[in-house]
This record gives C-alpha cells, structure tokens and sequence, in this order.
C-alpha cells in the first residue's frame, strides 16, 4: 500500500501543481527524488562510540541501515587521519522517502522549539532544499533516554524541479512549511 502523501500527490497535489506552473505534460510536473540525511560526527575522533550511538539514531529515525562516512583527507590539527569514520548517512527512495517525508512534516518540525516555518532561501539553485536541525529530539521515535549527546544533522530534500520556483511550488503544495 502506498503511503500517504505519495498516494495525496499522484490524486491531488499533481493536478494543482501542473495548473499553478502552466505545464501541459503531466510529465514535466516536478515531484520528490529522494530524500538525503547526514549526520556529522567530528567528535567520534576521541570517541568511537559516537558513531555506533549516531548508526543506531539513524536507522531508528530512517527506518534503513545508514552509511558510516569516512574522512577523505588527513588533517593534523583536527588529529584526524584518512579513513576515519566521521559521520553517517541515509539516502531515502521510494516509499520509505514519502513515509520520512509525512513524518518530518507532520510530526517532528512541529516539536522545533520556537517553530514559525522554514527559510524561503535554502534553496540551491535546482529545486533541492537544505534543512539543518540541531537536535535528533525532534523526531517521536526517539528515546529520550537513550540519548548522551545531542546531535545535529542536515536534511536535503531532492525533487524533479528544474529551478528554485518549481521546487517551492512543489513543497508548499505537499504541505512544507515555507515562509512566505
């Protein structure tokens, strides 16, 4: 069974979106890609537990097995040699990204404290938005408990869209909550 918003965009959302760009192929209607998460993990340098903690965090909030990423480059001021873990990620497809997608706007953007929506301008220039969090607490799946430090990671939603407008378009009809 399809989730949600994916089944909402193929009934609902396309049908708005292809009128409000003036797009006469149902084709060229921009849709989500795939979804990006990283978590940077620079102290994991001193403490390898770190990034067992941040693998851990992510498949609970993910749902899929993450990457553990490694440093490309040696630099001796961070004590840091090539090869060292440094940080995980997740590349979200399919249904488990429309799955993701409805959780993140549904439930955890609203535990951000002090939430009055999310910058018009991060987008980059093709369609794809950027969202930094501060903390994994946000997300419900999470166990307070559980938690020894508090993380932060970064969220890129790819989508279809040729250009930063498409993109928006896209994302405030699914319910993203971009400022004006």
């Amino acid at each position: 069974m399809a989730p949600n918003f994916k089944r909402e965009y193929n009934e609902k959302y396309r049908g708005q979106i292809q009128k409000e760009l003036g797009l006469k192929n149902i084709m060229e209607v921009p849709r989500l890609d795939k979804i990006v998460l990283n978590m940077g993990l620079g102290e994991a340098i001193q403490n390898a537990k770190l990034i067992e903690a941040g693998v851990e965090q992510m498949r609970t909030i993910t749902g899929q097995a993450p990457v553990v990423t490694k440093a490309k480059k040696a630099i001796s001021n961070f004590k840091l040699r090539e090869g060292m873990p440094v940080g995980v990620r997740v590349t979200l497809r399919g249904n488990r990204m429309y799955e993701f997608f409805e959780r993140l706007v549904c439930f955890a953007l609203p535990r951000v404290r002090d939430f009055k929506g999310l910058p018009p301008k991060a987008f980059d220039g093709r369609g794809n938005y950027t969202i930094g969090l501060r903390e994994q607490l946000i997300f419900p799946e999470i166990n307070f408990d559980k938690i020894d430090k508090i993380k932060g990671m970064n969220i890129t939603i790819c989508t279809t869209a040729q250009n930063d407008e498409q993109g928006r378009v896209l994302l405030k009809t699914m319910g993203f909550p971009i400022r004006n």
